[in-house]
């Protein structure tokens, strides 16, 4: 199972409504294990960050108007790539999980950006 990064709208009536994604645009943002290993571990929570690490717990829903920040805080997990493919768990090797979570991080980051542009959210789940 993966992480599904999507883009989502609120209605009039306050319903999320799930923008359609076209099949060959590829929208995971890690492996379901990345709930506690990744984005839920101790380090990522020790750089301070405080969106991601709710999915070790349940799915993320970032509101249109908190999509800046979730936008800052995959800037500052990006500055510390080679620090989280260290000290997060893995099964394969501290470059191939960087790019992992290099590649996961670039579509919640597009997905982020698409919403701003639309007024809307992010949904992980």
């Amino acid at each position: 199972m993966a992480l599904s990064v999507e883009v989502f709208v609120r209605e009039p009536d306050g319903e999320m409504r799930i923008l359609d994604v076209p099949d060959d645009v590829y929208r995971s943002g890690g492996f379901e294990s990345w709930r506690t290993t990744v984005w839920g571990s101790q380090f990522v929570r020790s750089l301070g960050a405080r969106y991601l690490p709710v999915l070790a717990g349940d799915d993320l829903v970032v509101e249109a108007g908190e999509v800046p920040e979730l936008l800052r805080e995959v800037a500052l997990l990006r500055g510390r790539l080679d620090e989280i493919a260290l000290r997060t768990g893995r099964p394969r090797t501290v470059e191939e999980h960087r790019h992992q979570l290099d590649v996961r991080l670039r579509i919640i980051e597009d997905s982020a950006r698409e919403a701003l542009g639309i007024g809307g959210g992010v949904l992980i789940w």
